[in-house]
């Protein structure tokens, strides 16, 4: 596959499969909000569907969604008084449940969170201002109201896109796969954000499309590599703070190299399955013969019991997780793998190993923890013990393995909050040659 066919055919990997569903639920609030404060029944009139589904920068697997309501500005003195921002949201969940009665709908500070089976919307009340602003309400400390200005961004990221050779969206679209490929804590709009920036600051792209697109991703995560760490950058076109969660200059350095590394693999049959390293599944597969062919090398025959969590949830990466291991053997002082990988200590076969969980994201709503163990390398098949399970955890956020065999394996921990994977951390697992190896 050429370069353009591989990125073209990625961008279309990353479309969204439940468009209609999405639609569908907007359409149901909306109606349920115009039926209550307008006695109309429009599934589309006085609403903005805004976040990354609003700029059209969103991927398979979205699942914060947001929309603001317009409220009919005879409402505002009902609602501008003591207590009024509260009433608001209020007002507006019951507006949605007299509609929709089974349906999870729940007050938060900002908003009223309208809960599904693989995804939310986030719905927030607003009222218009001359100069297209919003006003929301704010229930923290009494009461206020804020502004909001989501058409500045939307038309900020369209007319960059379009002076990009539309190159800005589709670039967005991959950072987020990036994002959730190795479970970066960036939100939508950093992502646009630094997209936008990077693109801004070069004129390489302008005129260029999918064939540049390699080049075009080594040369983002060099930029956002580059980043000096600051707590906020400042949004398209409204200029709004977008607060950075976790600093992920570090993932995007390695990006970096591994893009760096599939450019260099360009004429090679492994060239698919470098860009995979960098942009996970969506990537599209290298061709099925040169798979066979590696597999053909290994002289015993092997079951590929490896799971993916692509197939059991929607991936959408919002929080930090983070383990390790704890590396044990009668007789020696402990280790953590983390630190023998960086102070490359050799982990060789026989020993304990007890990952954990040593960064858990603080979130209100009940989540699941599953592990996958996955075993690599000719030894692993010729054992025929491959594994890639993915399994729920015991409850105590930790798995227990031994090192058993030679092989680069893999060890990967998922948080799933309301059926989405929202925070996922992987470590390698590199046992080196040893006697027990060969038994």
């Amino acid at each position: 596959m050429s370069v353009s066919d591989m990125f073209s055919d990625f961008i279309g990997n990353l479309a969204i499969s439940n468009m209609s569903n999405i639609s569908q639920r907007y359409g149901e609030i909306t109606s349920a909000l115009n039926k209550q404060f307008r006695d109309t029944e429009s599934k589309t009139a006085n609403r903005i569907q805004v976040g990354s589904f609003g700029r059209k920068t969103g991927i398979n697997g979205i699942s914060d969604l947001d929309m603001l309501y317009i409220m009919p500005k005879s409402k505002w003195d009902n609602y501008n008084n003591s207590g009024g921002q509260l009433k608001l949201l209020q007002a507006t969940k019951e507006a949605i449940l007299k509609r929709y009665p089974s349906t999870k709908v729940r007050v938060d500070r900002l908003v009223v969170t309208v809960t599904y089976a693989n995804f939310h919307v986030e719905v927030q009340p607003v009222f218009e201002q001359e100069d297209r602003s919003y006003k929301y309400p704010d229930t923290s400390n009494g009461g206020s109201w804020k502004t909001t200005k989501p058409r500045d961004e939307m038309d900020a990221i369209a007319d960059m896109d379009a002076n990009k050779n539309l190159n800005l969206r589709r670039l967005c679209k991959m950072a987020r796969a990036w994002k959730n490929k190795h479970g970066v804590a960036m939100g939508g709009l950093l992502i646009d954000t630094l997209a936008y920036n990077f693109l801004n600051s070069t004129n390489d792209y302008d005129s260029r499309s999918y064939s540049f697109y390699d080049s075009m991703s080594r040369d983002f995560f060099k930029y956002l590599s580059e980043l000096p760490d600051q707590s906020e950058y400042s949004a398209p076109g409204s200029r709004q703070r977008v607060k950075v969660k976790k600093k992920f200059q570090r993932k995007a350095k390695k990006a970096h190299k591994l893009a760096q590394e599939a450019i260099d693999s360009a004429s090679s049959i492994g060239v698919n399955d470098k860009w995979k390293k960098v942009y996970g599944r969506p990537f599209p597969a290298a061709e099925k013969a040169s798979t066979e062919a590696r597999d053909a090398a290994v002289n015993k025959s092997w079951s590929n019991t490896e799971e993916f969590i692509e197939d059991r949830f929607p991936v959408d990466i919002r929080y930090q997780l983070k383990i390790d291991c704890e590396v044990m053997q009668r007789g020696f002082r402990k280790f953590c793998l983390r630190e023998m990988l960086g102070r490359k200590i050799p982990l060789k076969s026989d020993k304990k190993l007890k990952f954990w969980v040593t960064e858990f994201p603080n979130i209100p709503n009940p989540t699941q923890v599953y592990w996958k163990v996955l075993n690599r390398g000719d030894v692993a098949k010729q054992r025929n013990c491959v594994r890639g399970q993915i399994v729920p955890d015991g409850g105590w956020r930790t798995k227990e393995e031994t090192s058993e065999f030679l092989g680069d394996h893999v060890v990967e921990c998922y948080l799933v909050e309301n059926n989405v994977v929202v925070a996922k951390d992987r470590i390698h697992v590199p046992i080196v040659a040893d006697g027990s190896d060969y038994d």
